[in-house]
């Protein structure tokens, strides 16, 4: 593992504020200040943030149980919280396979409390930008089969690029990697028709380390050209096989969530 850079904790991270926003220990004053600015602005980014991590427990728990993948690329990992992709995968499949990708120092630095799998299974992490796509690959490899199917998830992190079409071009590479039978799970967020969603938008643009671009429903949607979407398809993902609340209704959320077979 290659040296850990220093953290910067004067500007506020995305991995640091979403952490917060999780209820997680793992940020600092810079990130607990800009976080609840836009909670202010924005009180429905905390229920997004539990939304998009709940999706991806609910996709990995199917994902390993009634599709039977073992293998697992994860990208964007954040920083660790409870139910990781790997805790998740191989409660299910012990044997499971997992590789984490990511390069924010902050998270690098956790990479030991990621690295603790099965015995049955593994776990690694790749310290890379998701865009160098050869080079996780490569890494990836190390571990995971790509001529077997592969479950690859992004959540809340395709954003982060700075236009839809570079994120595209990058999800397209990677699909293009996988081997038939494998699965996309994409989580991100969807603009609402609602001022204080741009506001809180602006605010973190402007305070963040890392910017953040959000998407239309047809632009998230089209991160599963060409793949078999499962059902319900391109939902909010509080809506993405959920039981029914037996009072009230599903929380509302602006982080969308959908999984596509490749064919």
């Amino acid at each position: 593992m290659s040296d850990i850079p220093s953290i910067d904790i004067t500007v506020a991270h995305s991995a640091r504020v979403w952490n917060y926003w999780l209820g997680g220990k793992d940020n600092y004053p810079v990130d607990r200040e800009l976080g609840d600015q836009i909670l202010r602005t924005y009180p429905g980014i905390a229920t997004d943030a539990r939304a998009g991590r709940a999706f991806l427990v609910r996709g990995i728990t199917h994902l390993a149980g009634k599709e039977g993948v073992r293998q697992f690329l994860d990208i964007g990992t954040g920083l660790p919280t409870a139910d990781n992709t790997h805790e998740v995968a191989q409660s299910v499949a012990p044997e499971s396979r997992v590789v984490y990708v990511d390069d924010d120092p902050m998270v690098l630095a956790h990479a030991r409390a990621l690295l603790v799998g099965t015995e049955e299974g593994a776990t690694r992490f790749v310290d890379n930008d998701l865009c160098e796509v050869d080079k996780v690959l490569a890494e990836a490899g190390e571990l995971l089969d790509f001529d077997r199917p592969v479950a690859l998830s992004v959540v809340g992190t395709l954003g982060h690029l700075p236009d839809l079409e570079r994120a595209r071009a990058v999800m397209e590479r990677y699909k293009e990697a996988l081997a038939p039978g494998s699965f996309v799970l994409v989580g991100d967020h969807v603009m609402p028709d609602d001022p204080a969603a741009v506001e809180a938008l602006d605010q973190w643009n402007d305070g963040a380390a890392l910017a953040y671009r959000t998407h239309t429903e047809q632009e998230f949607a089209s991160y599963f050209d060409g793949l078999e979407l499962l059902e319900p398809g391109v939902v909010p993902s509080t809506r993405w096989r959920t039981e029914e609340p037996e009072i009230g209704k599903a929380p509302h959320t602006d982080m969308y969530g959908a999984v596509g077979r490749k064919p």
